[in-house]
């Protein structure tokens, strides 16, 4: 008997195994950019005083530990790993929450249940503003009621449970930041943490219902190894199912354009546009700007799909998402300050209040270039503080006032050459002089003549081309 017990765990632990594994190479293969979306939402924090203004509101404790795990999603396979790890232990603490009450031989037939609230839990964070501090609400609750249902029953064991309610809902499920709508309900993450706590005591119920002959029938090798695995596959294909249809690849592809324009990867992204040909207003975006940083954007343009002219910069919209890439080519063509106040009201536009690792990084720079060098040394004193951005933060501190040291650095000096040399007024539609003040106030910016050209064929402006022709070959 002792032998099959030791046998149904390691059975058990590999089932689990498996589905780690399943939940790592989904989020590590097919979601990869969706961690990256949430990690360059957020900005954590080494310090106590941003430590204390999260823990000190309910739910607060569960919220910090997401935020703290997250921004390990820079890359993506340690998030998926973390993932992966987080539901495998929302698993195993159903199923311990079962077996502490009753003998594991008795849960093979309903065993398989063990895995739904990890899997519910899997579809929350389909969605891209699900946030991480809500699992572990849920793990904190399991590991709560798993340390009490160890005390000895009584008078104590009662009280515990009410101090430990109200701790609880401070701690892990009184808080609002599990979701970045702090208006809407996760619905999908509270019937995880419902399901997580009452499906240990219907198994627990249902198998002590059962005559005690026919739980011994159950304890031979048949049933310890066939129940389990048959209940596993059947909750894993219906779940399974739902996680493949209920995945959201078309934002998956937006990311990735937005993800390798934030790095600069425009290599990639030529690889990437040359096997599919983007049709999404990011993607098409992403993809003039990587043309132009490798100045085929004349010679290709018609080659890709085009959005007109709001392929090249579209109008900047009020949210925290799709005035990125467009940030990206204000930049990168020398508009800086355009730049700088794309950027910034995107961030305050983030749905959850928080701030943002890639948006102090590139205020920071903008601020450096426009040698607004106090107001750069607030930014960088905060990713000082991060894990991530502290090297590079440490690195760029010393070029603040040093005029000859930017004019010197290939992405900085270049920047500030290329800037408007006199102020405009700027509306969010870019207009044609505004991309001609531009070239013509520095005639080496390759990569306003780029845009600038684009624009003409876009539109159909057959003089302004020819004149600009005409001007390129009089140099």
């Amino acid at each position: 008997m002792k032998h099959l017990h030791i046998s149904v765990t390691l059975h058990q632990l590999l089932y689990t195994i498996l589905f780690g594994v399943a939940v790592l190479l989904f989020f590590g293969l097919a979601y990869p950019h969706h961690l990256h979306y949430q990690e360059q939402y957020q900005l954590f924090l080494f310090d106590t005083t941003y430590v204390w203004e999260i823990v000190k509101q309910p739910g607060g404790v569960a919220d910090l530990l997401g935020r703290f795990c997250t921004q390990f999603f820079l890359y993506a396979w340690v998030g998926a790993l973390i993932i992966a790890f987080l539901l495998s232990a929302v698993q195993l603490l159903t199923l311990r929450l079962f077996n502490s009450q009753f003998s594991i031989l008795n849960s093979q037939l309903l065993y398989g249940l063990s895995f739904v609230p990890s899997f519910l839990l899997w579809l929350f964070l389909l969605d891209e503003h699900a946030l991480l501090g809500g699992v572990w609400a849920v793990l904190i609750t399991q590991l709560a009621v798993w340390g009490l249902l160890r005390l000895t029953k009584g008078w104590g064991r009662l009280i515990a449970m009410i101090v430990a309610f109200l701790i609880l809902y401070w701690v892990a499920f009184g808080g609002s930041h599990y979701y970045r709508y702090p208006t809407i309900f996760p619905t999908l993450l509270y019937a995880s943490w419902f399901s997580a706590i009452i499906i240990p005591f219907v198994m627990w119920f249902v198998v002590r219902s059962k005559k005690s002959e026919n739980a011994q029938q159950q304890n031979n090798a048949l049933t310890s190894y066939l129940f389990p695995l048959t209940s596993f596959v059947l909750v894993a294909a219906v779940f399974g199912y739902f996680v493949w249809k209920n995945s959201n690849m078309k934002a998956e592809k937006v990311m990735q354009y937005d993800f390798m324009a934030s790095h600069q990867q425009w290599n990639r992204i030529l690889e990437t546009i040359n096997k599919e040909k983007p049709n999404n207003q990011i993607g098409v975006t992403v993809q003039n700007l990587a043309l132009a940083m490798h100045g085929q954007l004349v010679n290709h343009l018609f080659d890709y799909n085009q959005n007109g002219i709001a392929g090249l910069l579209p109008d900047v919209q009020s949210d925290a998402t799709s005035p990125m890439p467009t940030a990206e080519a204000f930049y990168q063509l020398g508009m800086v300050y355009v730049a700088q106040r794309t950027v910034f009201e995107a961030q305050e536009a983030i749905l959850d209040f928080q701030k943002s690792a890639r948006c102090y990084k590139r205020l920071a720079q903008t601020n450096l270039i426009l040698g607004k060098y106090e107001v750069s040394r607030k930014y960088l004193s905060a990713l000082q503080k991060t894990l991530f951005y502290r090297d590079w933060a440490n690195e760029t501190l010393p070029l603040l006032g040093n005029e000859e040291a930017i004019a010197k650095h290939p992405e900085y000096g270049h920047l500030r050459k290329c800037a408007y040399k006199e102020d405009f007024y700027f509306s969010d539609h870019v207009t044609p002089e505004m991309l001609e003040s531009l070239y013509f106030s520095n005639t080496d910016n390759r990569l306003a003549l780029e845009y600038l050209m684009a624009y003409y064929l876009l539109t159909g402006d057959r003089e302004n081309y020819a004149k600009l022709l005409h001007h390129i070959q009089k140099q």
